[in-house]
């Protein structure tokens, strides 16, 4: 039998082996680490990762290979959409009854909405606002449904002698509660007086403020004046109060899915994996400026001429572009032509900046080579 120190001895000893191989296999595991990088700097090195890294597609490109992929599920579409068209009849009798249709869902409603009102509303003078544009003067669109009630009254004041209007021409110098008094003020029986908006995307970029929603607000409860819209932003709903919901817009919602693409409101929206570059601008400009008139395009076109021609300059005078368009009989004042250079501005086709002398210069957001392709394209 083996004394007790002895055992003691063989057991210190054996604890000091197994604490030496344990420190081994800790010096080896903390040696391995250190060859590889942690984990923290993998994070560090995949967050500090940008977009603008990649190599991305052209967007051009990008959009002709999206226009290639096949529809799916057409037949179920196709039947989801013949029974929204059964509809037709019971969105209109609300629409009558004095209830705004406001359509909600996946998928872009624009097809569906101008079907309903080409199919339905024959009775009624639509007026279209496209909300998915980057900028609307809707002053100017309140201003057209007063003056076309204005007409009405005119030519039935024609009909009946010693009636007369509230308000007197011309409505855009007159403040928005004038032009809103006026179109609260027409009463009529008569079905061709009902005037419907058909607003594409309300909660828009160019209306999701609170003036615009305040001003369709109140233009909603004007008797004749009826509206349809659309919304697709899953906060859209905040931009109206209790009062707007249920005494102004009197909105009777509709869960109507289409499941059918975005693509005419993605247009002015560069896509996310495409890549930069001047081509989506210049094709933006282009849509902006063949819905101006054919004198708002000349005077751009004498601008960008001017650009073209002096591109070392930091922009054109005001004054000089004036007396150019003067010379060319596309502006008869200097109003006009401030009317014109809105237009440009609202829709980012030109930068107004300080030349060094301080008078005001203007010069167009594109390079030479984006600039002339823009020129012969709308040519």
């Amino acid at each position: 039998m083996a004394p007790r120190g002895g055992r003691a001895a063989a057991a210190a000893s054996s604890g000091s082996e197994d604490e030496e191989d344990e420190a081994g296999y800790s010096r080896s595991y903390f040696l391995a680490k250190e060859k590889e990088p942690s984990s923290s700097k993998k994070r560090a090195r995949a967050s500090a990762g940008k977009l603008s890294d990649l190599n991305l597609v052209d967007e051009q490109v990008l959009r002709a290979s999206l226009a290639e992929i096949p529809p799916k599920h057409e037949e179920e579409v196709e039947a989801l959409t013949r029974s929204y068209k059964d509809q037709y009849r019971n969105w209109l009798f609300e629409l009558r009854c004095g209830f705004g249709l406001l359509m909600y869902g996946f998928g872009s409603k624009k097809q569906l909405l101008e079907d309903f009102a080409s199919t339905t509303l024959t009775d009624f003078t639509v007026i279209v606002i496209n909300g998915y544009l980057p900028s609307i003067n809707l002053k100017q669109v309140i201003v057209t449904i007063a003056e076309m009630f204005w007409d009405k009254a005119k030519s039935k004041r024609k009909r009946q002698p010693g009636t007369r209007s509230q308000l007197s021409q011309p409505f855009p110098s007159q403040s928005f509660n004038d032009i809103i008094s006026f179109l609260k003020s027409q009463t009529s029986d008569d079905v061709d007086d009902q005037v419907c908006l058909l607003i594409h995307n309300i909660d828009g970029p160019a209306l999701r403020d609170a003036e615009a929603q305040q001003w369709l607000a109140q233009v909603s409860c004007c008797p004749q004046v009826h509206i349809v819209a659309s919304i697709d932003h899953v906060n859209a709903p905040l931009l109206w109060d209790k009062k707007m919901v249920h005494t102004q817009y009197k909105w009777s919602w509709y869960h109507v899915p289409t499941f059918a693409p975005y693509k005419v409101e993605c247009v002015f929206y560069p896509l996310i994996l495409a890549s930069g570059g001047h081509a989506q601008t210049t094709k933006t400009a282009l849509v902006v400026l063949q819905s101006l008139t054919p004198n708002a395009q000349s005077v751009f076109r004498v601008l960008a001429e001017y650009q073209l021609a002096n591109e070392k300059e930091e922009g054109m005078p005001v004054s000089s572009l004036y007396t150019k368009c003067r010379e060319r009989f596309l502006v008869s004042s200097q109003v006009t032509l401030n009317s014109h250079l809105t237009e440009f501005k609202d829709h980012d086709l030109v930068k107004v900046r300080k030349h060094s002398d301080g008078q005001d210069c203007l010069r167009i957001p594109l390079v030479s080579d984006a600039l002339e392709k823009l020129l012969q394209e709308l040519a």
